[in-house]
């Protein structure tokens, strides 16, 4: 027997109810999934500092860690750090009461993530003497932190059996209650993601096992992003350049405007180091926080570096003798009036190390400049260079080891002729030297905190800016006066 027109009608507003209701159910599934994977929570901060500090460059989506799993992994694995120190026996600097070190931005974007910024590099510090309070100076080239010891201990965690929910869950909720929720978003979801992740970003960086280490204070700023496969693309199986560099300071960034940066002048626009730095600490086109990066580029414009903290103890009248010197020896390339002062000078002239120069090539200068070429901030002024930037010298004092691989420990050793520049030291330990314009690079206590600096190994030589023009030659009576007035600027 046919179904009535009336029986019809209810099978079909049944039909349509069971519809309804399985949108309605499919649409609070996709609410609280978007609400707990990918929600962005803004992030406030009282100062442009602040930001610099702890603030989001765009990284989080694409390179971020969830924030609990990074918490609690010194503490479920101790044995892949090199000291029993957690996070800080890799360099990190940890200001009282904040939850993350410098240099390392915490952002909800679903769940609480965390990955670095400007700040992980280029935030310095120092202590004049062993049991002084550590000083933390935003803008400063990062002394402590190794990089790439950072990124050895999240693939060995990573790659460790342990590293699971059953391992992980327990302790991350020793230090936050989870909702059942999150229970089970993390046991099912996060932590296996996560685990992929840095196992894959640790494969990314393999091509580092052939090439001397970084170690505290330096990176290799440009390969990464040379062989990055969504970035650059080039392939490391062809490339063997070492690009190991000391890191820079960012501060009194106006004296610089102009000028060719980047230890090599492969850039001149300070727009575009800062948002290729961005992309370059794991950031994209389409996370770029472009109006926060221009504030960030307003204040290092304007940030100053702090005073030598000896000054009570400087001899002004060989400080002026010193000022005298300098502008007979040094102003040419050094002073903010020189001839020379933010120009690329030819390798061949200046000396040292090459392998920096070998690193950049034209073909990466080409790629980065077609990189995000549809958005309004794309790049146009990397070029390949020939030598290194004669910068200007403001905070001296505080930007040992010197030359642009961190190969000489101090300005008194810089200021020697370059056979007798120390040719192993440790570097990485930020008690500060006053007599002799950088840190303690030898002995026990530097020993124990810091890393074996060899300057025999492909891109540390120590040699060049050697001879009568880099003020090797003077006597031991002006290089004091020297040194004492550079401790001024």
């Amino acid at each position: 027997m046919a179904p009535t027109h009336q029986e019809n009608s209810k099978s079909s507003r049944r039909w349509w109810v069971w519809l309804l209701l399985l949108l309605m159910a499919g649409g609070a599934i996709a609410v609280v999934g978007w609400y707990q994977l990918f929600r962005e929570e803004p992030q406030r901060f009282d100062s442009v500092e602040a930001y610099y500090l702890y603030g989001s460059i765009g990284a989080e989506q694409e390179e971020g860690i969830p924030y609990w799993i990074w918490r609690v992994l010194p503490e479920v694995f101790p044995q892949h750090l090199p000291g029993e120190e957690g996070y800080a026996s890799l360099g990190m600097l940890w200001e009282e009461d904040e939850a993350t070190p410098a240099g390392f931005s915490k952002k909800t974007i679903g769940f609480p993530r965390i990955a670095i910024n400007c700040a992980a590099c280029h935030t310095a510090s120092y202590r004049t003497s062993e049991d002084a309070e550590r000083q933390i100076v935003p803008t400063g080239p990062h002394q402590t932190f190794d990089p790439q010891a950072y990124l050895t201990f999240l693939g060995n965690a990573a790659n460790d059996p342990d590293f699971t929910a059953a391992t992980l869950l327990p302790a991350i909720e020793a230090e936050i209650d989870l909702s059942w929720l999150d229970r089970l978003l993390y046991r099912f979801l996060i932590i296996p993601r996560t685990r992929d992740g840095l196992q894959e970003q640790a494969a990314r960086f393999t091509w580092t096992d052939e090439r001397p280490r970084w170690g505290p204070g330096r990176i290799d700023p440009f390969n990464p992003v040379k062989f990055h496969p969504d970035l650059l693309a080039l392939d490391p199986a062809e490339d063997d350049t070492i690009g190991n560099s000391d890191i820079m300071p960012l501060w009194a960034m106006d004296e610089q405007q102009g000028f060719a940066l980047h230890w090599d002048g492969l850039n001149d626009s300070l727009t575009e180091v800062v948002l290729s730095g961005a992309i370059g600490d794991g950031a994209r086109p389409d996370s770029l926080p472009v109006d926060d990066l221009a504030d960030l580029e307003a204040y290092l414009l304007t940030k100053r570096p702090p005073p030598y903290p000896f000054l009570d103890d400087l001899d002004a009248e060989l400080a002026a003798e010193g000022e005298a010197l300098f502008q007979q020896t040094c102003a040419g390339c050094h002073g903010l009036e020189g001839a020379r002062i933010g120009t690329v000078i030819p390798q061949p002239e200046v000396g040292t190390d090459p392998h920096r120069l070998a690193m950049w090539t034209a073909e990466a200068a080409e790629r980065y400049n077609a990189y995000a070429e549809e958005y309004p901030w794309d790049f146009n002024a990397f070029v390949k260079t020939d030598g290194y930037v004669a910068k200007p010298l403001t905070g001296i004092w505080l930007r040992a080891p010197y030359l642009h691989n961190g190969s000489v420990p101090t300005l008194e050793d810089l200021l020697q002729p370059a056979g007798q520049r120390p040719e192993r030291f440790y570097r990485g330990y930020d008690v500060y030297h006053p007599e002799r314009l950088g840190f303690i690079h030898d002995g026990e206590s530097a020993e124990r905190h810091g890393f074996l600096y060899d300057t025999t190994e492909p891109g540390n030589s120590n040699q060049g800016h050697d001879g009568a023009a880099f003020g090797t030659q003077l006597d031991d009576d002006d290089k004091a006066a020297l040194i004492e007035y550079l401790k001024t600027l």
